[in-house]
């Protein structure tokens, strides 16, 4: 529930605006229809909230949504490309753990991949596997 709190917290305000959305449009289209001398119609206040919804989410939620969720999705999640930078750069900090540490920094890096829910240096998509594994014992084992 805490890992996806930003996303039920969202969903939570989407709600609570869509209710009040409709809950309000419907005191305005009965007044609308008293101005008239008409009496207010349930069919015809859902066909008009559900055009000016769907005007609005076409226009304004579904144009964001694609935004935000479509560059997370394609850049952070499903791009093995979006990853590059960040394995490089891990595998560095490894090197630089190994070269400084010894025999220990194995145990550290193997910590705190297991803290962050990491795997093998962070190298989900196979960049440089087997230097992720491998990267600064050559450096350690030459230090004085």
């Amino acid at each position: 529930m805490r890992r996806y709190a930003y996303a039920w917290i969202t969903l939570a305000f989407f709600a609570v605006s869509l209710i009040l959305h409709w809950w309000f449009g419907w005191y305005a289209f009965v007044n609308e229809a008293a101005e008239h001398g008409q009496s207010p119609q349930m069919s015809e206040y859902l066909v008009e909230m559900g055009r000016d919804t769907f005007e609005n989410w076409q226009s304004e939620f579904l144009q964001l949504l694609w935004q935000v969720v479509g560059l997370a999705y394609f850049l952070y999640v499903g791009s093995p490309s979006s990853k590059e930078n960040d394995d490089r750069t891990e595998v560095k900090i490894d090197a630089l753990l190994r070269a400084i540490g010894g025999a220990k920094a194995d145990a550290l890096i193997a910590k705190i991949d297991h803290e962050y829910e990491r795997h093998n240096g962070h190298t989900p998509h196979g960049h440089g596997g087997e230097l992720a594994r491998t990267a600064g014992h050559e450096l350690a084992s030459k230090q004085p």
